[in-house]
């Protein structure tokens, strides 16, 4: 666990953070879960929120050992009826909701011919729908408080090929750029923004789950992810955390609407 710093300074203090995706598919820290406990350090109160409640329970159990405020919940974002309960629970319990923080998203395998309509739809549905939902459900609660920071989590291979042959993902993704500024112009005036954070080559327990099947074993799943990147390595779940923390706090007032790769300059890479 990466450790606490007492030195650190409480960006967020006062404020309430709902984290959709903020549970981890295994072991270790994903960008979710990582994001949560970095908001919860910097003095908000979070919403821990995933498919699956012991997933967020033990993000929540994280928070509260570290002597922050959390509450868990599991709901599907794809679900209007989960997403306004979620939303409800945390009104409930906090009275506000200053940050929202979408993760979620899944990824899939082959271009146009391999890619089933199935597959199509339902990424379409995990990372594009789930973040007008949340959108949808959490907007007026800013639009009432007349201020607020929107968080989503897209991707490096929505803005340009990566090398991986997953048309569906890379089309969400570009979509999540697209609502993201959308969001961003229509409520800038109403004291609300939102923003993107594009990740590159991250290690996390999701590639391991769900982009392995690339490779023959998972170490050659990571070296080769470690040369795709001008560092020389991935980076991981607390580089998207610090840099989500970043974009909702005040240090980030006038940063609206922005695309911030966050991939070690993969994005400049020409090959």
């Amino acid at each position: 666990m990466a450790a606490a710093s007492e030195l650190a300074p409480r960006r967020l203090e006062g404020r309430v953070a709902l984290v959709f995706g903020a549970g981890s598919v295994g072991d270790g820290w994903g960008n979710g879960k990582a994001a949560a406990v970095a908001y919860a350090r910097n003095g908000a109160r979070v919403v821990a929120i995933d498919l699956q409640q012991e997933a967020a329970d033990i993000t929540r159990h994280v928070v509260a050992s570290e002597g922050n405020d959390a509450i868990a919940l599991a709901a599907d974002v794809t679900r209007w009826a989960d997403v306004q309960r979620a939303v409800a629970a945390a009104m409930n319990a906090y009275g506000r909701i200053d940050i929202l923080h979408n993760n979620v998203g899944i990824t899939s395998q082959g271009g146009p011919v391999e890619t089933t309509e199935e597959v199509w739809d339902r990424v379409m549905t995990v990372n594009v729908k789930s973040m007008f939902l949340t959108c949808k459900a959490v907007l007026p609660i800013m639009q009432a408080q007349g201020s607020g920071a929107i968080v989503n989590i897209g991707a490096l291979g929505g803005v340009r090929w990566t090398g991986y042959a997953y048309c569906a993902y890379a089309a969400s993704k570009g979509a999540v750029n697209s609502l993201t500024q959308s969001v961003a112009l229509q409520y800038a005036a109403q004291g609300i923004r939102a923003n993107c954070i594009l990740p590159g080559v991250m290690d996390t327990p999701h590639i391991y789950e769900q982009i392995s099947g690339f490779y023959t074993s998972a170490q050659e799943m990571v070296d080769a992810r470690n040369r795709l990147s001008p560092t020389g390595r991935m980076g991981d779940g607390w580089d998207v955390a610090n840099a989500a923390v970043f974009l909702a706090s005040d240090e980030a007032r006038y940063i609206n609407g922005v695309e911030l790769l966050v991939d070690g300059g993969m994005h400049v890479r020409c090959n």
